[in-house]
């Protein structure tokens, strides 16, 4: 049994520091492990795939009130999808917790619950919240690189992370902590209690935890207190001004309001006005508007965990298991008030000052007679016109409170058959749900806010409404011109709160056997067979205003679908050789799944490997599998999705009507481009032009499942027959993952660059322009640039993991070590069948070089332990790089080392005491500033990888009765 559980945590060397003391104990009778990446129970269970385990000691020596804390600690894990550092500024989803393996997406990244799946966080998507999982209930993570849908079905293109919860609890422990950043916020807190019994016929065990990760503004970081841009970007060109801010770069949708005219000469002007509601010129860096003031760079969670895990005998040989879990998270993002345009509530952007009565013209009063001298009828309606941008500080910052609640029941029988008890069995079936429900405030009805702009004066002077049904339905006249010039009857008639609910749930049926069917020459031949059935639906609905786009805001029409597939799957452990020279073991592992999918039809994943004990000390294995992922329901059903994206370059910036280049000729040859480069002399981009480009998502019912082809070779050293090194551990291992037909979204700059240079004609489709200027907006800026899901040319990355482990006694007490470090060879996306590579492996989010060193010593009753974290050096994306006619690579921010400690000690028997300092040295995160990709808006780095935060300190008692 020592060496089946040393071997079962030999693939990453991931013992807890504290862990190596089990060796010290007496061995335990010998019983059937089972181990991620195979459904064979066996007593000396070891993985042909690299994997990587943290313990119950690894969670508890690192504070994190979340697994994802943790879990981003390992360098095989990409920067998630989904954490409190990138959804800010997402309309749903703000707060959410998910992992995301090799940089390959989290949707191929399986997680799942003692080896089953767990319902999905994120409506129309498998991403599994880790907010949904009490640490205090783990025993231990098992990661599993490498293909896996042959054990665990689609979504295991990338791996597993397999959830292990504790068993055999006695007692009760309680676990305060609390803590901040040495800002003041960040603001964190735990209390929890763990309980339980067991006995000879079996145990139950509760948690009850409430855990607070408090929000973090972003004025109130010295990087992130004022809007700023790339020089760069906004100015130069030049690429040694990439890093160089700009600041303050205001945004010029200000509260007072900025307007734009056409005067009865053909000229145009515009003006704002001052704190005392004189009429100025506008200057961006006088008049603008500071967002970042509102924005945040982590978002609050507040999380309610309730869980129950319970075994109970039947008889000798049968047993019923139950696992519970509700979770009630609740969260929320704030955001700058709403940018308003005149190009939202009418098409062409134009705003009439007066309304037709009668056949005659009548001056709207509230319009100012500043700017009723200085405009004319641009649009033929007899009417003068002007046009605006404001931002709608009367109505307040955008809030999003997100309520969601988790719910999951698993129960069933496992045991093994009285007549074969090498032969056991398990049946099961879960359900799951996760409800979400979204309030939001910030936004404008567009149709009462286009009412109230258009206004006539009453029989004694006062301004009404023009259209009397509207003035029947409650409209009140807008003042737009100037500073709080909004009445409040005005703001209550034009605001619009928000919703958004969704529902997601998953139904799960299954059940196998595994056994051992004979003895061959070199041991018996392990099988496992079983079937699966399981239903995933999801629904997402906004109010009616956000459907139909009626809010000003990003138009998200409701998706709902479902789907359903029934699987069946056999695996064998098959031992070849033993006891020869050089071949101490050598079996092979294989497995086959078929799945029948209501969406997709038909898929079939494999999985062969071996495993070779050349002698004692030294283990090789490798892997060769074929893993399949079926399309999620958003991928499938999603309606076109207003989005607003950010860090694009436009290929026709700086264009003349006389340059050549490679963007050149098609950018003329748009009318918006041409009458643009007539007017400045070359094509520009206002500020204004780079913060208003928007687009849509959506998704293709066409789709069919993607494939990957995943291949491992490693070997295994523990040189146990040498006394200096016996508790040393040391693996490596090669990966290599293709995916054929991988299910992508076409990247707008991907796009924007085939559409361009002339690569990739078909991209010209997704992009729209101004013909003309209308409003803030200049002609031939960008208008739209959509994307779809498709199934693309592919995605790939290969690398080599290495990790090394050794504990020892040291002095009076203990060292323990553990290095974890991957090099990531290649890594790349071929957005469309036949286009380039387009490589990511070593671009921000996706370093090169990442490595986790773990140090712990333990003296009587005093523990300390230490993490360094290494993020290596990584480039911009080259597809953005080409917009300024740069190599990849040429443009890199440094790496960056965290260091994370904690202090504990047992201040009683029963009484533990702990200090810990994340990122203790306050090491700063590099500055991707706004305008370059990879910037999580509000962070003014990329959030998701980068620490944006600072130290944070927290302490806490851990009581055990």
């Amino acid at each position: 049994m020592s060496r089946s559980i040393r071997m079962i945590c030999l693939g990453g060397v991931a013992l807890a520091v504290q862990g190596a003391y089990a060796q010290d104990t007496q061995p335990a009778p010998m019983q059937r492990v089972e181990v991620t990446g195979s459904r064979i129970a066996s007593p000396n269970a070891e993985s042909p795939s690299p994997l990587q385990v943290l313990t119950a000691r690894d969670i508890a020596a690192s504070g994190a009130n979340n697994l994802q804390d943790l879990l981003l600690q390992n360098p095989t894990l990409g920067t998630p999808t989904y954490s409190r550092t990138n959804t800010a500024f997402l309309t749903s989803g703000a707060g959410v917790a998910t992992v995301d393996l090799r940089n390959l997406g989290t949707s191929r990244t399986l997680v799942l619950v003692n080896g089953r799946r767990f319902v999905s966080g994120v409506p129309g998507s498998a991403a599994v919240d880790l907010n949904a999982i009490p640490t205090d209930f783990v025993e231990r993570v098992e990661l599993m690189t490498g293909g896996a849908s042959a054990a665990y079905g689609s979504d295991a293109v990338a791996g597993v992370v397999n959830i292990i919860t504790k068993r055999n609890f006695d007692g009760l422990t309680i676990d305060a902590q609390g803590g901040e950043s040495s800002k003041g916020d960040s603001e964190k807190r735990k209390l929890s209690i763990t309980f339980g019994s067991s006995n000879d016929n079996g145990f139950l065990m509760g948690h009850i935890g409430f855990t607070r990760d408090g929000q973090v503004w972003s004025r109130n970081r010295e990087a992130s207190a004022v809007d700023q841009s790339s020089k760069m970007v906004v100015e130069t060109g030049d690429p040694a001004d990439a890093f160089v801010a700009v600041r303050p770069t205001y945004s010029s949708y200000a509260p007072q309001g900025r307007f734009t005219y056409t005067g009865a000469n053909g000229k145009t002007g515009s003006y704002t006005y001052d704190a005392n509601g004189n009429p100025i010129p506008f200057v961006s860096s006088v008049s603008g508007f500071n967002r970042s003031y509102y924005r945040s760079i982590a978002v609050p969670v507040d999380r309610f965990v309730l869980a129950l895990n319970g075994e109970r005998k039947i008889d000798e040989h049968n047993s019923a298991f139950i696992e519970g879990t509700y979770v009630s998270t609740r969260s929320g993002s704030v955001i700058e008030p709403f940018a308003l345009s005149s190009a939202d509530i009418f098409s062409n952007a134009q705003v009439p000052a007066g309304t037709m009565v009668n056949g005659t013209l009548v001056k709207n009063p509230l319009v100012p007679q500043y700017l009723y001298d200085r405009i004319s009828d641009t649009d033929g309606d007899g009417i003068p016109d002007y046009s605006f941008t404001r931002r709608m500080a009367e109505v307040g910052t955008r809030s999003n409170s997100v309520d969601r609640d988790t719910f999951r029941l698993a129960t069933g029988f496992k045991g093994d058959f009285h007549a074969w008890k090498d032969w056991n069995y398990e049946a099961y079936v879960s359900y799951g749900q996760t409800k979400e429900a979204q309030q939001s405030s910030g936004q404008v009805n567009v149709l009462n806010f286009r009412n109230a702009l258009s206004a006539i004066p009453d029989a004694n002077g006062n301004p009404v409404c023009a259209d009397a049904n509207a003035v029947t339905q409650g409209c009140v006249p807008i003042n737009i011109f100037g500073f709080n010039s909004i009445s409040k009857e005005a703001l209550a008639y034009v605001n619009a709160p928000g919703s958004l609910t969704t529902r997601t749930t998953q139904k799960l049926a299954g059940g196998h056997i595994d056994g051992e069917i004979f003895d061959l020459p070199a041991g018996p031949l392990g099988i496992a067979a079983g079937v699966e059935f399981r239903k995933e639906y999801s629904e997402s609905t906004p109010d009616a205003l956000t459907q139909a786009g009626l809010n000003a805001g990003n138009a998200t029409p409701p998706t709902q679908g479902e789907f359903s597939v029934r699987e069946a799957f056999v695996e064998a452990h098959v031992p070849i050789l033993k006891d020869l020279p050089f071949i101490k073991e050598l079996s092979l592992p294989i497995a086959f799944r078929h799945g029948d999918y209501s969406s997709v039809g038909s898929t079939n994943s494999w999985n062969a490997g071996f495993e070779w004990t050349v002698v004692d000390d030294v283990k090789l294995r490798g892997t060769r599998s074929l893993s399949t992922r079926a399309p999620d329901i958003n991928e499938l059903y999603q309606a076109p999705s207003q989005d607003f994206p950010t860090g694009l370059t436009d290929p026709c910036e700086g264009v003349t009507a006389t340059s050549q280049g490679v963007y050149d000729a098609r950018c003329r040859a748009d009318p918006g481009v041409a009458a643009n480069i007539a007017k400045n002399g070359q094509f520009t981009n206002t500020l204004a032009d780079q913060q208003g480009v928007s687009g849509y998502n959506r998704g293709n019912p066409n789709l069919h499942a993607e494939k990957g082809r995943s291949t491992t070779l490693g070997v295994v050293w523990t040189p146990r027959s040498i006394p200096m090194l016996k508790r040393f551990t040391f693996t490596a291992d090669y990966f290599n993952i293709k995916i054929a037909d991988a299910i992508v979204s076409t990247p707008r700059q991907f796009a924007l660059t085939g559409c361009y240079s002339g690569t990739n004609p078909a991209m010209c489709q997704f992009i729209t322009r101004w013909p003309t200027a209308n409003g803030a907006s200049s002609a031939g800026a960008l208008r739209y640039i959509d994307t779809a899901v498709s199934n693309s040319g592919g995605k790939a990355t290969s690398g080599i993991d290495l990790t090394a482990a050794w504990t020892d006694r040291v002095g009076p007490g203990t060292l323990s070590t553990r290095l974890a470090y991957t090099y990531v060879k290649t890594g790349y996306d071929v957005p469309l069948p036949g286009a380039d590579r387009d490589p990511f492996a070593g671009e921000i989010g996706a370093p090169k070089n990442k490595a986790n060193l773990n140090l712990g010593y333990r003296w009587k009753d005093l523990n300390v332990n230490a993490t360094f974290d290494y993020i290596g050096r990584s480039s911009l994306d080259d597809q953005f790089l080409s917009g300024f006619d740069l190599p990849a690579n040429s443009l890199q921010v440094g790496s960056r080392t965290y260091t994370n400690m904690q202090v504990s000690y047992q201040l009683m028997k029963k009484t533990e005491l702990y200090f810990g300092l994340d990122n203790a040295f306050d090491v700063k995160a590099p500055p991707i500033i706004s305008g370059l990709p990879g910037d999580v808006t509000g962070t003014e780095t990329d959030g998701g990888t980068y620490d944006p935060i600072g130290r944070r300190w927290y302490a806490g008692i851990r009581v055990k009765l």
